[in-house]
């Protein structure tokens, strides 16, 4: 889609408004791609495009939004109190991105006939908006209202967001300003699925790397212990994702286990999780390792139940495997398991997938999380989208997850939205009452420190209304390679919280 900005009134330089028009279009129009033609233009001949003016007046700034499409054209139209522009930049820029949102919104609803269930909101963290609202003060109902009538986000999304904020807020009020929570990266797996983009490598190639990485990780683990002691930090939640973790064999896992407890300050640590993920990396003895070190909680991710869908995405186990990897599991004590569901996946339908959150309700995990298929880069099945469920049909598999869940007793605890998800939907983390990871949510609300060790790990210093990211090299052996500057960045937390 060409977008074109008449620059001569926008506050600043019209750049800066690229990334509000490209959310928004990606929230309307999900296939199209920006693009910023230079030179004359001629609207008479346009059938793709989106054309932004601003114009201040004594009492109003009106910001319209022309868009034109194969189906014809219609002209969004916002408005806010000319005053604002005389307010601080940030400000100035915060109101005139939503305007600018909004009228884009107003305008493409208006051309495609419909309005998309999270209406004109756009971001990673749609939580955040009533949980600030709560914050200040407003009843749950009037949170939601605010997302209904500012947003057009649908009665149903906005219920989810502030359920969520309910879920936030709890574990907001129980954080200590001296606690962090800490994640491990473990970069490997059997193989790898066709809808994944993480970091990952598949194990049976890469096996010669797998015990220098954990060399390199033992590195980082001491370092990082050292300085979360030294500025008094301790340690609230413990993950291990991947990947998956237990890609390693127990003896490999049983090492870096202890050595996370002979380094680390984990006394009042009150949630371990490790990702057991893929059923053909469990065992007995791997899950005997991983409760001899207090992991209470694991994930065991089906995706789906369905056994030509397994196929389809690369998984070299059956539905079958799942619920015996999921019975270990159970004999081996965990009290607490969660299960991964994708709805979207290729050759999937609404009812495989309702067969498969049927299936799983059987097996009566304690967290459930429902994801909605996001197409990214380097996955592969960016290259087979043909083979993939319709955005109408992805909708009505996430309905029905919402109703089977909540008449179940799962409450949704934690959400967040991607880039390219089909019809712009969303990952909801539901749990019975009283499970919910507390992990899942101070990661994705922002709620304190997560310190991330291991290739592609982001640690996310956060406090007195500052975050400062500190990335480690993506690949393992770019980790390996880069490993002394990795634990040169491990000052910076200690300087952070001394500052």
């Amino acid at each position: 889609m060409k977008l074109y900005f008449e620059t001569s009134n926008f506050p600043w330089s019209p750049e800066r408004y690229h990334y509000a028009a490209e959310q928004m279009m990606l929230t309307l129009f999900p296939e199209e791609r920006p693009e910023y033609p230079e030179g004359p233009r001629n609207l008479a001949e346009e059938d793709n495009a989106a054309v932004f003016t601003l114009h201040r007046g004594k009492k109003l700034t009106n910001i319209s939004v022309l868009v034109f499409r194969p189906q014809g054209y219609y002209n969004g139209v916002s408005r806010f109190p000319s005053e604002e522009l005389n307010r601080p930049p940030e400000q100035v820029y915060h109101t005139v991105q939503h305007a600018l949102k909004l009228a884009f919104y107003k305008a493409g609803a208006a051309l495609l006939g419909h309005e998309p269930p999270w209406g004109a909101l756009t971001g990673v963290r749609p939580v955040k908006l009533p949980t600030r609202a709560l914050l200040a003060g407003k009843t749950f109902r009037q949170a939601q209202q605010e997302l209904e009538k500012e947003y057009h986000v649908s009665p149903e999304r906005a219920k989810l967001a502030v359920d969520c904020a309910q879920a936030s807020l709890a574990v907001q009020r129980s954080l200590d300003p001296r606690e962090v929570s800490l994640y491990i990266g473990i970069p490997f797996c059997p193989t790898r699925c066709a809808y994944c983009s993480f970091v990952s490598a598949d194990v049976g190639r890469t096996l010669k790397l797998v015990e220098p990485y954990l060399e390199g990780l033992f590195r980082e683990l001491e370092d990082t212990g050292r300085t979360l002691k030294e500025a008094g930090l301790s340690i609230r939640s413990f993950y291990m994702g991947g990947g998956t973790p237990t890609t390693l064999s127990a003896e490999r896992m049983d090492r870096l286990l202890s050595k996370c407890e002979d380094t680390l300050p984990l006394e009042g640590c009150s949630e371990y999780t490790v990702e057991a993920g893929r059923p053909d990396t469990i065992t007995r003895e791997k899950l005997e390792v991983l409760t001899r070190h207090r992991i209470g909680r694991v994930s065991i991710n089906p995706q789906t139940l369905e056994d030509h869908v397994l196929e389809a995405i690369g998984r070299k186990h059956s539905a079958g495997d799942i619920r015996e990897a999921y019975a270990l599991a159970r004999a081996a004590g965990f009290d607490c398991i969660n299960m991964d569901l994708i709805a979207g996946l290729p050759r999937d339908s609404f009812e495989g997938f309702r067969r498969s959150l049927e299936g799983v309700l059987e097996l009566d995990p304690e967290n459930i999380t429902v994801h909605t298929l996001a197409l990214k880069k380097g996955a592969a099945l960016m290259e087979h989208r043909e083979q993939l469920p319709s955005g109408e049909e992805v909708s009505k598999m996430l309905d029905f997850s919402r109703e089977a869940l909540t008449t179940r007793g799962y409450l949704p605890y934690y959400l967040y939205r991607q880039k390219y998800m089909s019809g712009s939907l969303e990952n909801v983390g539901w749990a019975k009452p009283s499970a919910e990871s507390l992990y899942n949510i101070v990661m994705m609300e922002e709620l304190h420190t997560v310190v991330s060790l291991g290739a592609g790990g982001v640690t996310k210093l956060i406090g007195d209304g500052k975050i400062l990211r500190l990335t480690n090299p993506k690949y393992p052996h770019d980790y390996l390679s880069g490993l002394d500057k990795v634990l040169g960045q491990k000052t910076d937390i200690k300087a952070f919280y001394t500052l």
